[in-house]
């Protein structure tokens, strides 16, 4: 019987606004490079004075649901649980979802309260940084689940970023064994290192006996191991993950398949902005995973499509692009 959905998510819904600053401003306004801080919101609101918000890129996103979109994008079915406040940006999030072919809890009726937004900072060098204000998503919660969604899908994927709060801990665990009880696969995406680092035993709770299919990064895979180098913690990985994906920025990533480790190799292009090249990757590999591509193909894709993205401002390709892409690949 076939799924309604290829992937449905869960996590964070946040108004992602991109801009360019320089380390002077990071520093002047007390600002850690190359992480992702949750801040207040008298913070986030001096900062936004600050920068030049007509110069800025906005955009539905939270990492999730960029991966969410980029399923659509590529052809894909896809649903989003999330949660945004009814005031002007959650209006904005509920409609640009929708532009991107996205199904939602959206239709429901939107609580008063603040969307939440994040402030994505690049430098020149292309590392970004992340200011993000929760808002009315923290309270995220077992109630934005859609079980009816859930098991018409083939995939669940939980965005790792849910681990900060004990209602957000508890509405993974719930979505996990909603898919577990149906025949869903899941996957899980660590998110950030600090997730691991700071939030490693809820983590281990959530993931359990273990989950289908783990997104990472080199960091995030020795941090949650405990290993020193990536070929220890990469076997120890499996004991968590039966399938899992190791991303390795520009020296690619590596796949473990359930048997076999798969290479695959990087694209060389010059990155202005890796803001979203993970978040991508996650949703172009869930894609070709739940369209009959192999493990390699979906990685090769994945590959491609981040290595495009990293190439120009914002977490997003344009859906041209990712068109481009799929042909690009299917010629070789």
């Amino acid at each position: 019987m076939s799924k309604k959905y290829n992937v449905y998510g869960i996590g964070n819904a946040l108004v992602d606004i991109v801009t360019e600053v320089d380390d002077q401003f990071l520093q002047e306004h007390n600002i850690e490079k190359g992480l992702m801080t949750l801040v207040d919101e008298e913070h986030q609101t001096r900062v936004s004075n600050a920068i030049n918000l007509n110069n800025s890129n906005m955009q539905c996103g939270g990492s999730a649901a960029n991966s969410i979109i980029a399923v659509s994008q590529f052809g894909g079915s896809s649903y989003y649980s999330c949660k945004v406040a009814n005031d002007e940006l959650g209006s904005f999030y509920k409609k640009d979802l929708k532009d991107n072919g996205v199904d939602s809890n959206l239709d429901e009726t939107l609580e008063a309260g603040i969307t939440g937004k994040c402030l994505v900072m690049t430098t020149k060098d292309a590392s970004r940084t992340m200011n993000t204000f929760l808002g009315i998503t923290s309270n995220y919660s077992r109630t934005e689940i859609k079980e009816g969604a859930l098991k018409d899908a083939q995939y669940l994927y939980i965005e790792g970023y849910l681990v900060t709060s004990e209602n957000g801990q508890d509405a993974m665990k719930h979505a996990k064994k909603l898919a577990e009880a149906n025949g869903v696969k899941t996957a899980l995406t660590f998110s950030d290192p600090s997730m691991v680092k700071y939030f490693k035993e809820p983590m281990e709770s959530i993931i359990g006996a273990s989950v289908d299919l783990l997104f990472c990064n080199e960091e995030e895979a020795m941090l949650y191991t405990g290993k020193d180098n990536i070929t220890e913690a990469r076997e120890e990985l499996k004991k968590a993950a039966k399938k899992f994906v190791i991303t390795q920025g520009e020296n690619g990533a590596m796949i473990f398949d359930g048997d076999t480790f798969i290479d695959i190799e990087p694209y060389n292009v010059k990155a202005i902005d890796t803001n979203g090249a993970g978040d991508l990757f996650a949703g172009a590999f869930l894609y070709g995973i739940t369209n009959g591509h192999s493990f390699a193909d979906s990685g090769k894709l994945a590959s491609l499509a981040s290595s495009k993205v990293v190439t120009q401002f914002g977490p997003r390709l344009e859906w041209h692009q990712a068109k481009e892409i799929l042909n690009q690949l299917n010629n070789v």
